[in-house]
């Protein structure tokens, strides 16, 4: 037994704490017991055990504690607390019988505690003996009158047992206590028709509609019940009724358009739906609703787009509650790949919404595929206002400064996205950012800033191809701390073999080290890779055939340079006038020159 109840732990507490629905504290156990003919020692004794078995059951040692609720038990065997204590027990150990007769002798040892008959009902509907749980709870209803609970409990019961005419009875019971509601009435309504009385199923909601006389949602209710179950023309009476004291509400013009669809008048249907769609009155979201189902219609049926386009139009050239509406618009056209005629309607969700991230990150998209520099810019820097935790948008609005040149602005947004840097940033894009920083302080020639960015970088991000080639290239041409570029270097040829860039780097790097046979290897590998486009390359290539003894070849390769066009390469800088000052001198003096 002691093996038993060790494993038994949080099973027992959790089953406790679903039975009972409240814990009863130790004191108030013992205040609550009555025929109390227990000897002064005996209730010392009594209270002190119970007290102890109370708290060793909370400090989980529940062997202990069993064993001293018997004890308890031995002493007072009419004990109410130790009983259902007890009771717990035998439960949770699978013997069923034991733990319900202790449970029914605690309930007969204290009739007033509504806890004890509470856990006894339900053990009976868990065990689906209906007939008891209805008797106690039943009983419990009389006794606890102002109680809910109970009554809940047998609406349910009734049910199961189909037991219709007790349901309404139980229900009206409610309706003394909790007032007159349109859950009580919709159920009492479903149990009229289900006994087959009609009549009084709607004379049911009639009568929650009189309650309520200026509630037109009732009234609608009413008109609802009636198209629902094939009283189409009382259902368009109370519609009309309802139209006529007020004509723009929404409810019952959405009920009209049922009616109409119900009765198969599709024009009028149509015409119906559209006068809510233009209906400043009517809420948001029942548009919203509304012109889903229109999608899936049309998706299902004609997949016809342009009727669904313009009645958006239509909608969306009024005064809108929000930007729900011209968000759906637009996801809409998306699907239908009409990216062009989306533009304008995502511009009008972000002037309804200016924070709404997905609209705005979707014009950013077009205007980075289109290279639109200009609409970037115009997109992405508002975001910064309202969406100023959004790494994207200061990576793209950065980006389109550094490529129109404006090196200054470009370095600003930067910083400033660095600010929103935080525990929960993504790494990658913090180490890009640094590595951009990194290249526009070097472009600026704020070299040690330049480095210090790219530590940076590879802090986040050991593994950044792109900052590992930059900062290995910017040391190898300042001829400084070559070991560590090689090191750099050789990650990214390691990681990309074929990339012409990342090859000439390290051969580069090699050259300086004076490695020119390994040189020779790399740059070789770039220019078969596509190297031979570069005109960068292509003289890295003259001067380490040069250096490797093959003079006349390097001269080939200079004047191959000298003849290409001197354009940006791969993110990078065009050259200088002294660099192609310098590419001329080679070519002259057919040598090779630092």
């Amino acid at each position: 037994m002691k093996k038993l109840l060790g494993i038994i732990g949080m099973v027992f507490l959790l089953f406790a704490c679903g039975t009972t629905g409240k814990q009863h504290s130790a004191k108030q156990n013992l205040a609550n017991e009555e025929r109390d003919t227990l000897s002064y020692e005996q209730r010392r004794k009594y209270n002190y055990f119970f007290l102890e078995a109370v708290r060793l059951k909370q400090k989980g040692e529940y062997d202990a504690a069993f064993e001293l609720y018997k004890h308890c038990l031995d002493i007072y065997p009419g004990s109410a607390p130790a009983l259902y204590e007890i009771s717990q027990f035998y439960m949770v150990l699978g013997q069923e019988q034991k733990g319900e007769e202790a449970l029914k002798k605690a309930v007969r040892s204290d009739e007033s505690n509504f806890w004890y008959k509470q856990t006894l009902a339900a053990y009976y509907q868990r065990k689906r003996d209906w007939a008891k749980a209805i008797a106690v709870y039943d009983d419990m209803a009389h006794q606890f009158p102002s109680r809910l609970e109970p009554l809940m409990a047998l609406v349910d019961l009734y049910n199961q047992t189909k037991s219709y005419a007790q349901v309404v009875s139980v229900l009206n019971r409610l309706e003394e206590l909790d007032g007159k509601s349109e859950q009580i009435s919709m159920e009492k309504f479903r149990m009229y028709l289900l006994m087959d009385n009609q009549e009084q199923a709607f004379n049911e909601i009639e009568s929650l509609s009189k309650e309520y006389p200026y509630d037109l949602r009732y009234q609608t209710i009413l008109g609802d019940v009636y198209l629902n179950n094939d009283k189409p023309e009382e259902a368009y009476a109370v519609y009309q009724r309802i139209l006529k004291e007020e004509p723009g509400y929404a409810p019952a013009l959405l009920s009209m358009a049922s009616y109409y669809k119900q009765l198969g008048k599709d024009s009028l249907y149509r015409q119906q739906l559209d006068t809510i769609l233009l209906n400043e009155d009517v809420e948001s979201n029942t548009k919203m609703e509304i012109m889903r189902q229109l999608i899936l219609q049309s998706e299902q049926t004609t997949k016809d787009s342009t009727q669904i386009v313009s009645l958006f139009k239509e909608i969306l050239d009024r005064p809108q509650q929000n930007a729900d509406l011209a968000m759906l618009c637009a996801q809409y056209m998306i699907t239908k790949h009409m990216e062009k005629e989306s533009i304008p309607v995502l511009n009008q969700v972000l002037s309804l919404d200016p924070e709404n991230k997905p609209a705005r990150l979707q014009l950013l998209s077009y205007a980075i595929r289109d290279n639109n520099l200009d609409e970037v810019i115009r997109v992405a820097t508002p975001a910064l206002e309202y969406n100023p935790d959004a790494m994207e948008f200061y990576y793209y609005l950065g980006l389109a400064h550094y490529q129109k040149e404006e090196t200054d602005k470009a370095m600003e947004i930067f910083q400033q996205g660095l600010k929103q840097v935080n525990e929960k940033s993504d790494k990658g894009i913090v180490s890009d950012f640094y590595a951009i920083l990194g290249d526009l302080y070097h472009s600026k020639e704020m070299k040690a800033e330049a480095y210090a960015a790219y530590d940076s970088s590879l802090v986040y991000n050991p593994n950044n191809i792109g900052t590992l080639n930059n900062y290995a290239y910017y040391l190898s041409v300042e001829r400084t701390n070559l070991d560590k570029a090689e090191e750099m270097s050789y990650k990214t040829v390691k990681a990309e073999p074929e990339n012409a860039t990342y090859l000439d780097t390290y051969a580069w790097i090699l050259f300086e080290k004076k490695r020119y046979t390994e040189a020779r290897i790399y740059i070789e590998q770039a220019m078969k890779n596509g190297g031979d486009s570069s005109q960068v390359i292509v003289e890295h290539c003259g001067d380490i055939y040069y250096m490797s003894g093959e003079k006349e070849k390097a001269l080939e390769y200079w004047k191959k340079a000298d003849s290409m066009e001197n354009k940006e390469e791969d993110g990078a800088t065009p050259r200088t006038e002294a660099e192609l000052k310098r590419l001329k001198r080679k070519i002259a003096l057919k040598k090779y020159i630092e």
